[in-house]
């Protein structure tokens, strides 16, 4: 008999075990966490920050420039190297001014205003990226531990086969080729399963190097894959927004902007001065003031060629996003097209094939049990209805990590993209 003590202190350790066990792992947490646990996302956070505030920076004029100097100090005869003695001397001191066109400080500014937005669009690929990666790796362990679980089921049938297998043997009623081929069947699957586990192993641990949990945590039940998110019929208007092609579009209004900073460039930039120079007592002080403009020698040759050359580059941005969009296209209708049949193929084997399998081996086990059929025909029966359920999961496993390319196109919300 249990004591009250020992009862109570029994019933407080599993209701601790029971609170510190973790729950399972849902397919929207493991996203989720694999958002949160990227450093790439932090790393491009970073980048589009530097950008904005060089942006601000940019659209400012260029600082002043104090100058300062001593002129006409004689260095030979007798008031050499002395600043107050002869009437030429002077000391100056004055204030250099760039005046940079406001057309040309705005280009400079939109130009790096274009790169946060391309790197705020490369954020945005790059979660659906994280996304759609720690959602095959969920489904990929998630699928393997199922096909594992079939496997070690079948491995139990198949030790029963071989024990029934000898005693029939020793009884005259089977062949020993009959149970050779069960104890080869047996190590089929033994390597079989020992494979499986071996992928189920590195499943985990790419879980893990997305979502940061152990690579054996227990995992929820797997989403309703039969049902996609995306509307077919809306592709294009969908693909519009593709980041991926966010990004390349990004990329040729940066390359836009390099042209316009290109054409504003052909401008000169002036520079004012003014300063004062001090000479020696009895001497007046003086005042100098002027203009500088660089002279365009070679303007055809110089700033029309690169404005030449920043137009070409922003038409290979854009043609480059152009094809970037077909591209993209391309493989988003195809994997619905593979979706679509995988999604048939899937019903087929739960709808027919499955029931039509576990029907012939119950026709089969009656047919053994009635003598008109052999304990070899109903373990080939059994095997034939197991190796059809795995290849129902393979089946499952490939069609869903074509379900989650699909959903992930884009990235989900910040709380989780539940699956339909």
């Amino acid at each position: 008999m249990f004591s009250p003590t020992l009862l109570a202190c029994a019933l407080a350790l599993a209701a601790g075990a029971a609170i510190a066990a973790p729950p399972p792992l849902t397919l929207a947490e493991a996203v989720q966490r694999a958002v949160e646990h990227s450093r790439q996302l932090a790393a491009q956070g970073h980048f589009t920050a530097a950008a904005s505030a060089m942006a601000q920076a940019a659209a400012q004029l260029p600082d002043p420039v104090l100058k300062a100097g001593v002129d006409n100090l004689p260095v030979s005869g007798a008031d050499r190297y002395r600043i107050g003695a002869d009437s030429m001397t002077m000391r100056r001191i004055g204030v250099m001014q760039e005046l940079t066109s406001s057309d040309k400080r705005r280009w400079r500014a939109a130009r790096f205003e274009r790169e946060a937005d391309r790197s705020r669009a490369v954020a945005a690929a790059l979660t659906a990226d994280i996304q759609r990666d720690a959602a095959s790796a969920w489904l990929e362990r998630y699928y393997l531990e199922r096909m594992s679980a079939e496997l070690a089921a079948q491995l139990a049938l198949a030790r029963d086969e071989i024990a029934a297998l000898q005693a029939a043997y020793r009884g005259g009623r089977a062949s020993q080729q009959a149970l050779l081929d069960a104890q080869a069947a047996l190590l089929a699957l033994q390597d079989r399963a020992t494979e499986l586990a071996l992928q189920s192993r590195n499943a985990g641990i790419a879980l893990q190097r997305w979502t940061g949990v152990a690579p054996d945590a227990p995992l929820a039940g797997a989403p309703q894959t039969n049902t996609l998110g995306i509307d077919p019929a809306s592709l294009d208007a969908l693909l519009e927004h593709h980041p991926q092609v966010a990004v390349l579009t990004r990329q040729a209004e940066l390359a836009q902007a390099e042209a316009g900073l290109a054409r504003a460039s052909r401008s000169n930039d002036w520079s004012v001065e003014v300063a004062l120079q001090q000479r020696g007592p009895g001497y007046p002080s003086m005042v100098s003031f002027g203009v500088s403009v660089p002279l365009q020698w070679d303007r055809t040759r110089r700033q029309d060629r690169e404005l030449a050359a920043r137009l070409a580059m922003a038409d290979q941005a854009q043609a480059e996003r152009d094809e970037g969009l077909r591209a993209h296209a391309a493989d988003v209708r195809s994997q619905v097209a593979q979706w679509q049949a995988g999604r048939e193929r899937v019903t087929r084997y739960e709808q027919e094939t499955l029931p039509l399998a576990a029907a012939r081996t119950a026709a089969v086990l009656a047919a053994y049990r009635g003598g008109k059929a052999s304990l070899a025909d109903v373990l080939a029966a059994r095997r034939t209805e197991g190796e059809q359920r795995l290849q129902a999961l393979q089946l499952e496993r490939d069609n869903a990590r074509t379900w989650a390319q699909l959903t992930y196109l884009q990235p989900a919300h910040a709380g989780g993209k539940e699956a339909p």
